[in-house]
């Protein structure tokens, strides 16, 4: 009866550990199958790899620091009355980590401001470049515009909270010269760029938000308007990037992407009068790209990026010019 029982026992055992052993050869050819997938669209070339290759390693991690900020400036003659603006939302600072797993990637951005209750404006970045087609999404909602207003020899000071910012930044282009210069080398590193190349750029942008006073300024300034402006526009345009490769290891990149205004739809209210908005005689929207990238090794990289997004709005009595911009400083590894 023992020698049964022990026989049975056993057999219990090889059972369970045949049904781990097949759990853990499947969960094998599972990740297997799809690292072999991954693999196979990562290194998959359609680029001339004289001039882009991707770089050895299956795992990328990065450190960032972000910056960003929003400057509104504005200048004209109404009425006889000279006046200009010039003011800013505050610097938004994160710091964030990634992980890049064959070109698929996760990350997670931490605001010390925000914590502490410093920073109370909300703002989303959106970015995907492929070297073929790329996007640069963001959307800002500030309360903290603040600077100064000239009206003749007189000046207003707008305080923090006194006015209500809400704006969108929308550009998407496409890449002529696609198989031999690198956005991604760029931007996000998952390109290396080995012979400085550049390509003629085709795109669409987008700009839309509001302006409204808020009710803290009328009770600090009772004299003081109600003015919301409300705007949207759409450009189409084209322009020009350039990759400068410097003694294997260095990247200087630039780039422009003009766009004209073909359509916009402003609505500008005082007091809860509809004002009339005058044809513009120059409206464009453009979106520049500068990045600075240092290959230490095939490890080992570091580097910074500036993305501005500017509008110029013109109509001949008034001139308004805002720029939206995010600088970041980076530092990375590859692991094999």
């Amino acid at each position: 009866m023992r020698t049964l029982i022990l026989w049975i026992f056993t057999l219990i055992l090889s059972v369970i550990t045949t049904i781990e052993a097949t759990a853990q050869t499947r969960d094998q050819q599972m990740r297997s199958k799809v690292d072999s997938v991954l693999a196979e669209r990562y290194y998959k070339t359609p680029y001339d790899t004289n001039y882009v290759v991707r770089p050895e390693g299956k795992l990328t991690l990065k450190v960032r620091i972000n910056q960003t900020g929003n400057d509104f400036h504005a200048k004209g003659t109404v009425n006889d009355i000279y006046s200009k603006a010039d003011l800013s939302t505050n610097h938004k600072t994160t710091f964030s980590v990634a992980a890049i797993y064959r070109g698929i990637g996760i990350g997670m951005a931490i605001n010390p401001a925000k914590w502490k209750g410093f920073y109370k404006d909300y703002e989303f970045n959106l970015n995907y470049y492929s070297n073929r087609l790329s996007l640069d999404f963001s959307y800002q909602r500030s309360e903290s515009l603040a600077g100064d207003i000239y009206r003749d020899d007189n000046l207003q000071q707008m305080q923090s909270g006194d006015i209500t910012m809400k704006v969108a930044n929308l550009a998407g282009y496409y890449t002529f010269n696609h198989r031999r210069f690198s956005f991604p080398a760029a931007f996000t590193q998952s390109f290396i760029q080995q012979r400085s190349a550049g390509s003629w750029l085709a795109g669409i942008s987008y700009q839309g938000g509001s302006l409204k006073t808020s009710s803290g300024l009328k009770e600090r300034n009772p004299n003081a308007p109600e003015v919301s402006i409300e705007i949207g526009h759409i450009g189409i345009g084209g322009g020009y990037g350039y990759n400068w490769v410097l003694g294997k290891k260095w990247l200087l990149h630039f780039s422009m992407l003009p766009t004209f205004v073909v359509y916009n739809r402003n609505k500008f209210t005082v007091n809860d009068e509809r004002k009339h908005a005058k044809r513009m005689r120059f409206n464009m929207l453009f979106n520049e790209r500068v990045a600075i990238v240092h290959n230490f090794s095939s490890r080992y990289f570091a580097g910074a990026t500036l993305v501005m997004n500017n509008s110029v709005f013109d109509d001949n009595m008034v001139v308004v010019n805002q720029n939206k911009w995010r600088a970041r400083a980076f530092f990375g590894m590859r692991l094999f």
